[in-house]
């Protein structure tokens, strides 16, 4: 008869268990909004006295588009490229790969994202 108590407590237990489980796991559920366009790129440098920012890229980028930038607390900007440079050359378009300097609007950090909208 004893066993049988043990039992009952032992399942009622579980079940409250379960039941708190549940609701401590859905509470810490946090929906993260996606950035907006597709990951082109990340900051490697700024320079903040010509407000150039060096972008590698991962994806092509050419003048004309447009730029999404988020990093850190409250960066997150949108601006459209007006020209871009490659070694001090001006160029219209740019591959997978290269570094491009930039004209930014704000001020940026190296690991910025950078995405094309």
């Amino acid at each position: 008869m004893a066993k049988k108590i043990v039992k009952k407590a032992i399942k009622k237990a579980v079940k409250k268990t379960v039941k708190k489980t549940k609701t401590k796991v859905a509470a810490k559920v946090v929906v993260k909004k996606e950035p907006e366009g597709k990951l082109i790129g990340r900051i490697t440098h700024y320079f903040s006295n010509i407000e150039v920012a060096v972008i590698d890229l991962s994806a092509p980028l050419k003048v004309g588009d447009t730029i999404r930038v988020i990093g850190g607390q409250e960066t997150d900007f949108e601006q459209q490229v007006e020209s871009m440079q490659i070694e001090h050359e001006e160029v219209k378009s740019a591959k997978k790969g290269d570094g491009v300097g930039t004209k930014i609007k704000e001020k940026v950090h190296e690991g910025y994202k950078v995405y094309k909208i």
